[in-house]
């Protein structure tokens, strides 16, 4: 097959990459083959407890429904999976956090290359094994009045099944970016939301068989879906490009003209990351109230809930805590005066715009301005589908929201982009073996 290397893979051409090249094919089966694994102990149970009961007391949870997303079912059915990522990605959050608070930390990330990177992916372990640990003790404790022989025996056996499945998990996760395709942990999360994909599609087909004045309600909300998607592929491809410009240097006899290119900046820096934490912050009175039995709590949580007396009040509160944490979040991935130096360093400049100072002040303007859109954009995608959910009485989708949404596009869009790298580095190896 005759490719030109400066065009990007067909799809004819990364299918025939798939099937044929046997890094790529065997990448492929140690991806789907972690996958499947891990579904599978997704439902195999942790012993000695009234499965039925629990799964009734927690059926109209808000917290067991939110973090029931990532782990695809496996808290509601208390398999050894329950936790599932969790534990590895709130701890690569913390660290996260940690390393823009933490000079240490952060010459580590910068300064010490890969082996910086290494201690801190190291250092993301331990914190992970501690975090389920805590998670995993606060569980046995929570499920011990359906413990068939509760006690310390079945604290110590529950918290370790548990603490032990959230570190196979972890693992795989790993393996999977190493040796696989794509990021292991967010490809887990796109296999635990898509698993629920099917059970939500046979509710939604038996609702529309029951009753046929419905049927145009569905295909509404479907359209909703799938317009959503559209308009997040866009922006999350989005770039606002500024253009550089490379000074003119010689080195030796040899002179070298000013070279033009461009920074690329993202609308959505910090992708699902404000969707996921300003729904913790808005799931977090509810669930204070659920296990403290609080009265005043418990009304707050009515206030904060999109069902409550006053769903303007939720709406507003919602879209304040995404373009909060937008601007927190897009603040942690890009510094506009480490990248105002870098820039100095090498020689560019933004035309028109003095380096230094002047620099990190144009990308600080810019960048806050694209936060802002962004974060309007999420707050579209959180509140459009559950407005259209409330308006045409469908409620078999609830699983299916804006985070989910969102997890599902950017990983699809992040494994493709990986997958046409592998197939473009295999066509130029095919070029110098030629």
């Amino acid at each position: 097959m005759v490719v030109s290397r400066d065009k990007a893979p067909t799809a004819q051409e990364t299918f025939m990459q798939m099937a044929q090249a046997a890094g790529l094919r065997g990448r492929l089966l140690v991806t789907v083959g972690m996958l499947i694994l891990v579904r599978f102990g997704v439902f195999l149970p942790v012993p000695g407890i009234d499965r039925e009961a629990f799964e009734q007391n927690v059926s109209g949870s808000p917290l067991i429904g939110f973090l029931d997303l990532f782990s695809g079912g496996g808290l509601r059915a208390l398999g050894i999976f329950a936790l599932g990522i969790l534990p590895y990605i709130n701890a690569s959050i913390i660290i996260q956090l940690l390393t823009a608070a933490l000079p240490s930390l952060e010459d580590l990330q910068k300064n010490e290359g890969e082996a910086g990177r290494r201690k801190i992916s190291q250092i993301t372990r331990y914190v992970s094994l501690g975090w389920a640990l805590l998670q995993s003790t606060g569980i046995a404790i929570w499920v011990s009045s359906y413990a068939e022989n509760p006690g310390p025996v079945f604290l110590f056996k529950t918290a370790l099944a548990l603490t032990a499945g959230s570190m196979f998990v972890m693992w795989v996760s790993e393996l999977i970016t190493e040796r696989g395709v794509g990021n292991g942990a967010s490809l887990l999360i796109f296999l635990n939301i898509v698993a629920v994909l099917p059970r939500s599609l046979g509710q939604t087909i038996e609702l529309a068989q029951q009753d046929q004045a419905i049927v145009g309600r569905v295909i509404l909300l479907l359209l909703v879906f799938l317009i959503m998607i559209v308009g997040i592929v866009f922006v999350q491809e989005g770039t606002r490009r500024i253009p550089i410009l490379s000074a003119r240097r010689q080195v030796g006899r040899k002179l070298y003209r000013e070279r033009s290119s461009y920074l690329p900046l993202r609308l959505n820096q910090g992708g699902v990351m404000p969707i996921i934490f300003a729904s913790a912050v808005l799931i977090l009175p509810g669930s204070l109230a659920e296990f403290a039995n609080n009265s005043f709590l418990i009304q707050v949580a009515n206030y904060l809930s999109p069902g409550g007396p006053t769903p303007w009040l939720y709406v507003s509160f919602y879209l304040l805590l995404i373009l909060f944490f937008s601007y927190f979040y897009a603040s942690l991935i890009i510094n506009p005066v480490d990248m105002a130096q870098n820039l100095k360093k090498m020689g560019a400049s933004i035309p028109g715009i003095r380096p230094g100072r002047t620099t990190s002040e144009y990308i600080e303007r810019v960048l806050n301005r694209l936060t802002f859109l962004g974060a309007i954009f999420l707050g579209l995608v959180a509140i459009v589908p559950t407005a259209v959910e409330s308006a045409t009485r469908v409620q078999t989708f609830r699983g299916l929201g804006a985070t989910s949404l969102l997890i599902i596009v950017g990983v699809a869009i992040d494994t493709a982009k990986q997958i046409q790298t592998y197939v473009i580095s295999q066509r130029y190896e095919g070029m110098v073996k030629q």
